[in-house]
């Protein structure tokens, strides 16, 4: 018997039918006045929220605010913070701005005043606009980003939504309306005639927003054909996805469950790897029954589930946190692997580590984690050049430095190429390190300047 047959025959524990309660409710800001555990709390901290959540997106459904939140520890419960915009998200002065503008009530005006602040908030880090578009025939395709030689990564247009946003979304500009800063293709044609052309890719990632929003129809469309043997240079199949915290019915109850799941059996069937890249950030997201379900029927098509996130101020950053993550991950099966800096962009300063703390949880985290624990690499920048991993602090010939390395590069030479950066207890970022050693610049930087400025060229020609 096929797992998929076995997939059929063991319903999970909430039914093959949604209930009332296990059918998708979704809140936006405005429809914060529905949410009822927030009208329970103080007027001027509702105001606030709703502030913030009119420059960055907010969405929230019903399974987060009844399962995950503890509404006895707001505003300091970490899904709160992971999920509910949070006054200090804007500075001061931007905050002003708005809630003058909300008490007003013109739309077009609110609307004009979010739009100036977040273009000040760096919505595309890390040149991924005018560095990571490949070209097809000589023409762009906004809907891929192909920054690393083996690894293309997709935004299919159904997708670029979430079953809820993160506060801290290094990709909150998919989200606000504005489609010159928006990543989406609609083509799947586009998407496989450029892996065919590009024999070079072994990987592909599905990503957005959230490629789990689909239906499964839409999903297979873009998946099925690459088990062709045009394809078979392509290894792996990764789908970047929260849906496992924020809607893990999505592989139990919804009414294509079992066709999802039929999907990527299939596809890890074929010999391709499947590669489910699940975004946690705190344990608690791993203790209800549904999503320890949903982690079961997942592993039983052959896919594997690869977890990461961003360390973060206010929701994980404590070593004992991330310790107790990897652990329940890999008593799940689960495969623990990044642990990233917080981008630089959108609320960044409310979210941020300095990189010598960063470097000191993830220290204090693993010590307390067996070898299977100790999959997850960090912590780890991903910067215009590359992933550049903190690998730790030496003092070398008396000077105190940060020990770096590429994990990945936009040359594939930078890789593993150990340097060193001067110690510095506030930087948070890699463009805040100075060169130690008296060097006026790092190897790479040469070459990252002439990078930017063909991509510049190409940009104008």
């Amino acid at each position: 018997m096929s797992q998929v047959s076995n997939l059929q025959h063991r319903p999970a524990p909430l039914g093959e039918v949604p209930t009332d309660d296990d059918r998708f409710r979704v809140y936006t800001e405005r429809q914060f006045d529905r949410i009822e555990p927030l009208q329970r709390l103080p007027e001027a901290q509702r105001f606030a929220m709703r502030v913030v959540a009119n420059v960055f997106p907010f969405r929230v459904n019903q399974y987060v605010i009844d399962e995950l939140i503890d509404w006895n520890d707001i505003p300091d419960d970490p899904i709160f913070q992971l999920t509910f915009p949070q006054p200090g998200m804007l500075p001061e002065a931007d905050f002003a701005r708005m809630a003058e503008a909300l008490r007003g009530g013109d739309r077009k005006a609110i609307k004009a005043v979010a739009r100036d602040i977040q273009a000040g908030l760096n919505p595309h880090p890390a040149g991924q606009q005018q560095l990571n578009v490949p070209r097809l025939d000589g023409e762009p395709l906004p809907g891929m980003q192909h920054k690393y030689r083996e690894t293309v990564l997709f935004f299919p247009s159904q997708g670029q939504v979430c079953h809820a946003y993160c506060t801290f979304c290094f990709r909150w500009a998919q989200f606000i309306g504005d489609k010159t800063l928006r990543f989406a293709a609609n083509e799947a044609g586009q998407l496989h005639r450029y892996l065919e052309q590009n024999p070079q890719v072994s990987d592909l990632l599905i990503t957005g927003g959230d490629p789990m929003v689909m239906k499964t129809s839409h999903l297979q469309a873009y998946l099925e054909p690459l088990l062709r043997p045009e394809f078979e240079h392509l290894q792996t199949i990764r789908i970047g996805t929260k849906s496992l915290t924020f809607w893990p019915q999505r592989y139990v109850s919804d009414p294509d469950a079992d066709a999802l799941l039929a999907l990527l059996e299939r596809l890890a069937g074929s010999g391709k790897q499947v590669a489910l890249m699940a975004h946690f950030n705190h344990w608690r997201e791993l203790e209800t029954p549904v999503v320890r379900e949903a982690i079961r029927r997942i592993r039983d098509t052959g896919a594997v589930i690869r977890t990461q996130a961003p360390l973060v101020r206010h929701i994980n950053d404590d070593a004992d946190v991330w310790a107790r993550l990897w652990r329940t991950q890999v008593r799940l099966g689960l495969i623990p692997y990044y642990m990233f800096i917080e981008r630089d962009t959108g609320a960044r300063h409310y979210f941020e580590v300095p990189l010598a703390r960063a470097w000191s949880i993830y220290r204090e985290a693993m010590q307390q984690v067996s070898g299977l624990g100790r999959t997850a690499r960090g912590p780890s920048m991903s910067a215009g050049p590359g992933k550049v991993e903190v690998q730790g602090i030496a003092e070398i010939h008396g000077e105190k430095v940060f020990v770096l390395r590429f994990i990945q590069g936009r040359n594939p030479d930078w890789v593993q190429r150990p340097f060193f950066a001067r110690f510095d207890p506030e930087a948070t970022w890699l463009d805040q390190l100075k060169p130690a050693f008296g060097e006026e610049r790092f190897f790479f930087e040469d070459e990252y300047a002439e990078m930017q400025r063909q991509a510049l060229r190409c940009g104008l020609a």
